[in-house]
């Protein structure tokens, strides 16, 4: 489910609403005033961060393609 990003035609006010696919889209309203003058807001893509306990890869090497600069075959 989407979370979308709404600013009020009226007063102003940005929300933010999860929407389900059988929701109506028109049938939201405004969270401060009350009115349905909204305008659809671009949202900026969020990425899921690594955890604490996740384990964090090695730097790629000098060659991009291996996770071992020590052994890579480019580091003549």
């Amino acid at each position: 489910m989407p979370i979308y990003e709404y600013s009020c035609r009226d007063c102003g006010t940005r929300f933010e609403k999860l929407v389900r696919a059988s929701d109506d889209h028109a049938a939201l309203a405004c969270p401060s005033c009350g009115e349905k003058r909204l305008q659809r807001e671009l949202s900026v893509f969020a990425a899921h961060a690594a955890s604490a306990s996740a384990p964090r890869q090695a730097p790629a090497g000098p060659c991009a393609g291996c996770r071992h600069p020590e052994a890579c075959g480019f580091n003549g």
